[in-house]
């Protein structure tokens, strides 16, 4: 899936942060207040899913999660931390004090007796509980994602879960070809399958169900044809033509262990203009360059401007036509993990590979009466090159 251009560096989130998680002082700790089953970085921190938001906190290197009585058990034997420790059991504490059971007065008893004085938070932490931390007299430092650094080098272990979800999303492009297969065009344009009109939405049925066989979680899954593929992140609606782009963009997340596919294939029922064709080649060869340049070591601008230099020189520009935004207007790739677009970006910022970064290379064309094309591919970034993760053909017509 796509990810949209902005302007902050990411070698200037990445300083920030690495400072921010410098080693611990005895006073100070790590927290974070969320659910993992919606906070990557919570996810990440305990490795396992928890639908209702629960404590996290990391002092003298070693990590603790705060569970209730439903979570208790299951926590002990799941969540990859030092220490499970009971949440009734410090609301009783607070109780016998005489004080109310509240969350920050849970946070103010566990800090006190392990002499925490300071926290560093996520952005995304509640303003209402930073506020009430230091109205007790905490000191709170917020730092940008990422909020833990080594998220962005995958271990073999993740590189393992993300190429099983790039597998899953094979199979449900595989599901949509299959159908399209058996479609028929009909005089007036339209593609007929057992006698009704083609739907985007007919489609993503047969995508997104055969995903959720697999244990897999499809979300927003774009599918998209003709005019509509201008804009990248239509998800498609409507009956689709005989004899025009349609891109497929499947992003499935496993349900047990929260890891992303990502994958992106154009394919024509029927066949394609000579200028779509023409279009789709160079796309391929603007992604062929991502696959030749990206390495360890080198700067994600690089790449993206090759590409689009790449464009420019075969015909297609980029920029404002006919009022609205045509061409390639959208970075070539982004870290993928625990959430679908992590750092770092290959885009028109800075943003230097490194090996074990896991990125996806994902350039497209996109214009006005003839549609788009989006290729992509997910690579892991090695000190010599990179390896493509992603075990799936290209192909245009069908």
């Amino acid at each position: 899936m796509l990810q949209i251009k902005f302007n902050r560096s990411h070698n200037q989130l990445a300083a920030s942060s690495n400072t921010a998680n410098r080693s611990l002082k005895a006073d100070d700790a790590l927290l974070l207040v969320a659910a993992s089953e919606g906070d990557s970085n919570m996810l990440y921190a305990v490795g396992f899913f928890v639908p209702d938001p629960f404590i996290f906190f990391q002092h003298k290197k070693k990590k603790y999660v705060v569970m209730s009585d439903l979570e208790l058990d299951r926590a002990k034997r799941q969540a990859t931390v030092d220490q499970v420790l009971s949440l009734s059991g410090y609301q009783r504490k607070l109780r016998k004090a005489g004080s109310p059971a509240t969350m920050i007065g849970i946070l103010e008893l566990l800090f006190r007796e392990r002499g925490i004085r300071s926290l560093r938070v996520p952005a995304n932490f509640s303003a209402l509980l930073a506020d009430q931390l230091r109205a007790k007299g905490f000191n709170l430092e917020v730092m940008p994602d990422p909020f833990f650094p080594e998220r962005e080098i995958k271990r073999a272990q993740e590189v393992r879960h993300i190429t099983e979800s790039l597998r899953v999303a094979k199979l449900g492009l595989n599901a949509g070809i299959r159908m399209l297969k058996r479609t028929e065009s009909r005089p007036d344009g339209y593609l007929y399958l057992n006698g009704s009109k083609l739907t985007s939405e007919t489609l993503k049925t047969a995508v997104n169900t055969t995903i959720m066989a697999q244990g897999w979680l499809p979300s927003h899954t774009i599918i998209s044809s003709g005019n509509q593929c201008v804009d990248p992140h239509h998800e498609g609606t409507g009956p689709i033509k005989a004899n025009t782009s349609i891109i497929f963009d499947i992003f499935p997340r496993s349900q047990k262990n929260g890891y992303f596919g990502d994958l992106s294939r154009t394919v024509v029922r029927g066949r394609a203009s000579d200028k779509l064709k023409k279009i789709y080649s160079t796309v391929q060869a603007g992604q062929k360059i991502g696959f030749d340049l990206i390495r360890d070591g080198l700067n994600g601008r690089e790449v993206h401007q090759k590409i689009l230099d790449l464009f420019a020189r075969e015909g297609f520009p980029t920029g404002q036509i006919k009022g609205r935004m045509q061409g390639f207007f959208h970075g070539t790739g982004h870290g993928l993990g625990l959430d679908i677009h992590e750092a770092p970006r290959i885009a028109p910022v800075d943003a230097t590979l490194k090996s074990g970064h896991v990125v996806t290379v994902e350039p497209g064309l996109y214009y006005l009466g003839i549609g788009g094309v989006r290729l992509e591919d997910v690579v892991l970034v090695t000190d010599k090159g990179n390896k493509n993760l992603t075990d799936c053909p290209q192909f245009l017509e069908i």
